[in-house]
């Protein structure tokens, strides 16, 4: 991806190496709120537990410890992600003042070192990038860009820009009010059909960040041969039945919440290809066969 000189985002809140306030296991409603989150994002509930746990000597010896030294060698990381930012800014912007009529509300990026407070609650590096609606902000641990390459066997500077458009893509998602027809369905439909719902809800946000792919490399010309490559790749890589067959051995299909990989890449490249952010409601109205 072509991104060294353009501009970076102010709205980078950089609290990497800063120690976040940890819960105790059984600390009530809002560790069980976490560890669902975790599950639905398809992380491991157990690393995130042990994360949990209070240090030895309790909070006082957490807030001694103080913040650790960020590694040097990131600095290149942390700027590409803050131009990706940028780039999100300026599509968004126009895109919401020419054909939403409206006025986009930037999100800040909030990079940090294995665990985070947020307004949803504690996240942890286990659960991979997410957003929170409750304070409008997208939540990275760097380290999970290494994890792409290893663990996810999706490598490129373009899979992070992929993955970083599509938590933005939440955000545009709560902006024009679609994040908030999935939640009031919340308790009244049964849980595969919550499932079903929170599958489009991903997959708009997959087509969003095609459809910002579209617009950054019609208006800057970013995209170098073999980026779009990265992006598809790292779709197929997080799709539920991939990530289920490989922790579980099989898949079951009622329990998706992110789309196989294959609805994954395929909505992707429709939004890479159109650019439309029209079709972005279709996928609340397309029978479950064409999705």
């Amino acid at each position: 991806m072509r991104w060294q000189g353009r501009r970076q985002s102010d709205n980078v809140e950089d609290r990497r190496g800063m120690p976040a306030r940890r819960l105790a296991v059984g600390g009530g409603l809002g560790t069980v709120v976490v560890l669902l989150v975790v599950m639905l994002l398809g992380g491991d509930p157990q690393a995130l537990l042990q994360q949990m746990q209070p240090p030895v000597g309790g909070p006082a010896a957490d807030q001694a410890a103080g913040p650790q030294q960020v590694d040097p060698a990131e600095q290149p990381l942390r700027d590409f992600v803050a131009v990706v930012l940028a780039d999100t800014e300026d599509v968004w912007n126009d895109l919401f003042a020419k054909q939403v009529g409206d006025k986009y509300r930037e999100p800040k990026l909030v990079l940090y070192t294995g665990q985070v407070e947020s307004a949803c609650g504690s996240g942890s590096a286990a659960m991979g990038p997410f957003y929170c609606p409750g304070d409008d902000k997208v939540y990275l641990d760097l380290s999970f860009c290494e994890e792409m390459k290893t663990k996810f066997r999706a490598p490129g500077d373009f899979a992070v820009a992929y993955v970083l458009a599509h938590e933005v893509g939440h955000h545009v998602q709560k902006l024009a009010g679609y994040s908030q027809l999935v939640d009031k369905q919340r308790g009244r439909v049964s849980k595969a059909e919550q499932n079903r719902l929170s599958v489009r809800l991903e997959l708009q946000a997959d087509y969003l960040a095609g459809v910002w792919a579209h617009h950054a490399e019609r208006t800057k010309k970013i995209l170098e041969s073999g980026d779009a490559d990265e992006a598809l790749g790292a779709a197929s890589a997080v799709g539920d039945d991939r990530l289920q067959k490989q922790g579980r051995g099989y898949v079951v299909p009622d329990s998706f919440t992110h789309g196989t990989s294959a609805q994954r890449t395929r909505w992707f490249r429709r939004g890479l290809e159109t650019g439309d952010l029209a079709i972005a409601k279709e996928l609340f109205e397309l029978p479950e066969e064409e999705l």
